[in-house]
């Protein structure tokens, strides 16, 4: 069987150096927060190239801490696609906050810069569109939204940047690091992430010191003394062993990403000919690490079911867009997003992990073309 990710596949190839890690960390006798979490913050938030590092419980957390260390509350609407996980829209809502939604690029599944302006310059122009904060930019499959479109927009309208840095981690655009745009940045440390603990985790990275400041007190009940709230917080810690574990495969980030990359091109050279295919596509100022390998085909579903049969995992990020799911219904009356529902039946992940053997990335696409050359 070739799974879609296999997190514990990093582990087997780092185990000694984490058994140590966590033998440090037990042998420390601080178990929450303390100097193996304070470490990590601060070589995660190096590695971003920004000053400033604040450890969470998830990335979800880690969103919702962004958007408040921003001021970003109730009454306040924070643009943001729908084409993403649910965490995304779940963190804004933790916050207080309500979404504008964005719709996303057909070819690359990004947010729409032409539809970001619009739909800003349209909020903006009608009663209280003053409530209009923040745009909170997802860094979708790991791939880049243009910061310079963002940043132009942000700047036209007066709106603060919080880049959704969940899937990822290392890319660049034009050689700088996803995280270091924005007012602030959020990542997850979820097992299958680029960067995943082996556990949840997460992280606000900014340059801001008054950022991160308030987002390390929010984390913590709103703390500024022990035990005396300044503000209503939430409970949001990395633990240390999961810091200890992070600290590990941190190392091994921009090697384990190339394997991505190669992973994605030999995808790519493989299935250019099959015309039923629509493969990724990578803005040219982006260095993207492949998070997920996502196609479009015309029957998704088919051709999932017929690679399950011969061995091979699939999913799907994601297939009902967020807009679109129960919950939300209430907040998306108005919601004219013909790409974000156009995709979301024909989208299918391939299996991506930095492990996958080239033998068994090929067999991936050898099925995948055979799907495609069966008789009617």
């Amino acid at each position: 069987m070739i799974p879609q990710t296999f997190p514990k596949a990093s582990l087997l190839e780092d185990r000694a150096e984490i058994d140590l890690g966590l033998a440090r960390v037990l042998e420390s006798g601080w178990y929450i927060l303390g100097p193996e979490v304070e470490a990590f913050e601060a070589e995660f938030a190096r590695y971003c190239g920004v000053a400033h590092g604040v450890g969470a419980a998830n990335g979800t957390d880690a969103i919702e801490l962004a958007l408040r260390a921003l001021g970003i509350g109730p009454g306040d609407v924070v643009a943001t696609p729908s084409h993403t996980a649910v965490a995304t829209v779940a963190a804004l809502f933790a916050a207080g906050a309500r979404p504008l939604w964005i719709d996303i690029d057909p070819a690359s599944y990004l947010l729409d810069l032409d539809h970001l302006e619009a739909q800003v310059a349209a909020f903006r122009q009608g009663s209280g569109g003053d409530r209009l904060k923040a745009v909170v930019a997802v860094h979708l499959y790991g791939a880049m939204v243009s910061p310079e479109g963002l940043l132009a927009v942000c700047q036209r309208h007066g709106l603060l940047l919080v880049e959704d840095c969940a899937q990822a981690h290392g890319a660049l655009w034009n050689g700088q690091r996803a995280g270091s745009f924005g007012d602030a940045s959020a990542f997850s440390f979820y097992p299958t992430k680029n960067l995943g603990a082996l556990g949840d985790g997460g992280m606000v990275v900014t340059a801001d010191a008054a950022v991160a400041e308030r987002a390390a007190f929010l984390r913590q009940y709103g703390w500024k003394e022990r035990y005396v709230s300044f503000e209503v917080g939430i409970n949001s810690r990395l633990d240390p062993m999961q810091a200890a574990i992070l600290r590990v495969f941190l190392k091994r980030l921009d090697e384990r990403n190339e394997k991505r990359r190669a992973l994605a091109d030999l995808y790519s050279r493989n299935l250019a000919d099959v015309s039923e295919v629509v493969l990724p596509v990578t803005p040219a100022q982006g260095t993207a690490v492949y998070h997920q390998y996502v196609i479009r085909v015309p029957d998704r579903n088919a051709l999932a079911d017929f690679l399950k049969a011969h061995g091979v995992g699939t999913a799907v990020h994601y297939p009902v867009p967020v807009h679109r799911q129960p919950a939300y219904l209430d907040f998306a009356r108005d919601a004219d997003l013909p790409h974000t529902d156009a995709v979301a039946g024909h989208i299918l992940s391939l299996p991506m992990y930095p492990q996958l053997s080239p033998d068994d990335a090929t067999r991936v696409t050898d099925l995948v073309k055979a799907f495609f050359s069966r008789s009617p």
